[in-house]
């Protein structure tokens, strides 16, 4: 790959942007309410669920729109739908930091972003499965630690920037999204064939694309195909548990503060040993990349499964004031957790369907995934209302152990790519 000089300036630009793409997905999707919900209940005094409904709503509302997006990827290029996407998202953070006092403009502008986040991730997905197979992995596990760096330094920043300016922090993002949008529009191309190269630097096309077959990936296929069914539990229960996980974090934390925890136990404790076990979890992104690569898919999503049991395990079991192992423990838990799922659901799509399927099948897949995600708010802030919160916790761990039995068994699918992939060197020995 390094010695096509014309293939690796597209590759460098995509990493470098893939990076922020998914700092801002992540830190925007539901990060940034560990953040905005303390600060609008201290502020207005507005409680949980009248903070996060439009967020709901607005996850809701994604269930179509990964399958618009998905379609208008594929009709039209990732391109052309990416740009203005990033630049509404922009729109929508503009409409928070002069939100003030109004709920009505706080309620449309966050509900805006919740929604733009979508393309964000989608694209910068479908941009990895067209240049990459043999190296497809390792460079998601690069492009996805932008997930854990938001643990390490976005919400910490985040609070800080919140705490001296309020939501003109939000112009701040904005300013940065736009700067996304130009690099976006100018610096990248849809695929490596649309400037005459080839997947990975290649000189000849991909051989595990020579015999594929020409039939569509519909819905009606999709859904009597048990793969998809084992991608949409697994993956989806990731996505659930994501979602509950990064979104009330602080409030659980928050909720288990003593006296001496001041201003409480999330920013005078577990903000440390979320930058601490965060940066040591990053690794882990490129980690299981590489596993990808080496061992495929299914063992690498195994290898997640289990990593999303230290994240969940020490906030069910955690005690009042905290405890250091524990935070140390799910915080890269947490890392691990963050940053793999964007690592590990493009590469097991495309594992099962291939690059040219990838995006076709992947519209229906994550849309069927957003609606039990949709409700993973409500889900934890009913819970948490009604001070119940470690139960929600604990039923979290019960989805992961159907999740795990889910990719066990998977274990049989074959790699759509084999044939351009590293391992099938091995087994040809």
């Amino acid at each position: 790959m390094f010695k096509n000089k014309q293939f690796i300036r597209y590759a460098f630009t995509f990493i470098i942007i893939g990076i922020f793409y998914n700092f801002f997905y992540s830190g925007l999707q539901n990060d940034h309410l560990n953040i905005l919900t303390p600060f609008l209940q201290s502020t207005y005094g507005w409680d949980d669920l009248t903070i996060t409904n439009p967020v709901t709503i607005g996850a809701l509302v994604t269930i179509v729109v990964y399958l618009i997006i998905g379609t208008a990827f594929v009709k039209y290029g990732v391109r052309k739908i990416l740009v203005p996407s990033i630049l509404l998202l922009a729109l929508g953070c503009v409409g928070i930091s002069f939100a003030g006092k109004s709920y009505t403009i706080y309620a449309i502008s966050i509900f805006i972003v919740r929604i733009m986040v979508v393309p964000l991730q989608m694209g910068g997905f479908m941009l990895a499965a067209n240049w990459f197979i043999k190296y497809r992995g390792r460079v998601l596990g690069i492009i996805t630690a932008g997930s854990p760096l938001v643990s390490v330094v976005g919400i910490g920043l985040l609070t800080s920037l919140v705490g001296s300016y309020g939501l003109n922090t939000y112009m701040m993002i904005a300013a940065v999204l736009v700067v996304m949008a130009i690099i976006t529009a100018f610096g990248l191309k849809d695929s490596p064939e649309e400037v005459g190269l080839y997947p990975d630097g290649a000189v000849v096309a991909p051989a595990s694309e020579n015999d594929e077959s020409e039939e569509t990936v519909s819905l009606k296929t999709l859904l009597a195909d048990s793969r998809a069914w084992k991608l949409i539990i697994s993956y989806g229960i990731f996505q659930f548990v994501i979602t509950c996980m990064m979104s009330y974090m602080a409030m659980r934390y928050i909720s288990l503060s003593t006296p001496e925890d001041i201003p409480n136990l999330f920013v005078s404790k577990a903000l440390f040993w979320l930058s601490i076990g965060a940066a040591s979890g990053i690794p882990m992104s490129y980690v299981l990349g590489w596993i990808d690569d080496k061992l495929g898919s299914i063992k690498a999503s195994i290898v997640l499964n289990l990593m999303f049991i230290l994240a969940v395990v020490p906030l069910a079991i955690m005690p009042q004031g905290g405890n250091g192992v524990l935070m140390a423990v799910w915080a890269f838990g947490v890392a691990c957790m963050t940053g793999g799922v964007p690592t590990m659901h493009p590469c097991v799509t495309s594992y099962v369907y291939g690059r040219k399927k990838y995006m076709a099948a992947n519209k229906w897949i994550m849309t069927i995934q957003a609606i039990p995600m949709a409700f993973a708010l409500t889900f934890m802030g009913a819970f948490n209302q009604a001070g119940q919160l470690t139960t929600a916790y604990y039923i979290l761990i019960g989805l992961l152990v159907v999740s795990f039995v889910t990719i066990l068994s998977m274990k049989n699918i074959p790699d759509a790519n084999a044939a351009d992939r590293d391992y099938t060197k091995v087994e040809a020995k």
